[in-house]
């Protein structure tokens, strides 16, 4: 097998071990690159149709292409999707910074998704190469009745052996693309063909590498209008990928403290 096989391989593996030892499952659907490769993946693992809901916690604040995207493929790919509000930013933390306050409406309304629900796993489509603290994840992850994630007390993970204990009364975060880079999304992407959002195209000298919430999300400079030309130009930026994201360039502790409380 290619790396792009051994990626797959291993990805369909922790899907179909996450259906298999957690009694009530969703995949949790951004819209973006990440979670449209992980529902390409969920329908290769699972012959063609995803077994579990895809659940969309909404802000109301996407890009009108992202709500189109999800109004297309929703249908095209046949998921059973499900669509939650986020509650108004007066009710999430003011002492956090304006754009991880903003943020944090996202994790509210997943919590209210969870008790609406009853899952006792969600699969989303993080990575470690994203960002520093996604980087301390594990593929299941535990997380604490309220959501909130304890960064010092992750079950060791040796040779694909994972811990699908769910805690009482919580939850475990799967995370099947952990272990991908940017480039390996793009490069898998191109030969499986898989839709994408036109905002990660270059127009008129920009795009959008991530994408998240329409006021707090920015393009970067940018001359590539095709994923072959992405692939160029990640092999030699030093741009962050996130550099778009207004959150990550609040104070320092600030997306910690959002992934503490239960932010994806």
């Amino acid at each position: 097998m290619d790396h792009l096989d051994e990626l797959e391989a291993q990805s369909i593996y922790i899907l179909r071990e996450a259906f298999a030892r957690l009694k009530k499952l969703a995949l949790l659907w951004s819209l973006g690159k990440d979670s449209n490769v992980m529902i390409w993946l969920a329908r290769k693992a699972f012959f063609g149709r995803v077994p579990f809901p895809a659940l969309h916690v909404d802000t109301g604040k996407k890009f009108p292409e992202m709500y189109a995207f999800r109004d297309r493929f929703g249908k095209e790919w046949d998921l059973d999707l499900k669509v939650e509000p986020c509650p108004p930013i007066d009710a999430v933390d003011p002492t956090l910074p304006p754009a991880a306050r903003s943020a944090a409406r996202k994790t509210e309304g997943l919590k209210w998704a969870l008790n609406k629900y009853g899952f006792d796993g969600l699969i989303a489509g993080i990575r470690r190469d994203e960002e520093a603290t996604r980087a301390k994840e594990r593929v299941f992850s535990p997380r604490g009745l309220e959501g909130g994630w304890d960064v010092r007390d992750q079950p060791p993970e040796f040779w694909d052996q994972f811990n699908a204990s769910v805690p009482q009364g919580a939850h475990l975060r799967v995370h099947p693309i952990l272990h991908w880079t940017e480039a390996d999304i793009w490069a898998y992407t191109k030969r499986e063909n898989i839709p994408i959002i036109p905002l990660y195209l270059s127009k008129e000298g920009k795009r959008y590498r991530s994408l998240g919430d329409a006021d707090i999300t920015f393009p970067v400079a940018s001359t590539a209008s095709s994923i072959d030309e992405i692939l160029t130009e990640l092999d030699g930026t030093k741009v962050p990928e996130r550099a778009g994201r207004a959150l990550d360039h609040e104070t320092e502790d600030a997306f910690e403290r959002l992934r503490v409380a239960g932010y994806l």
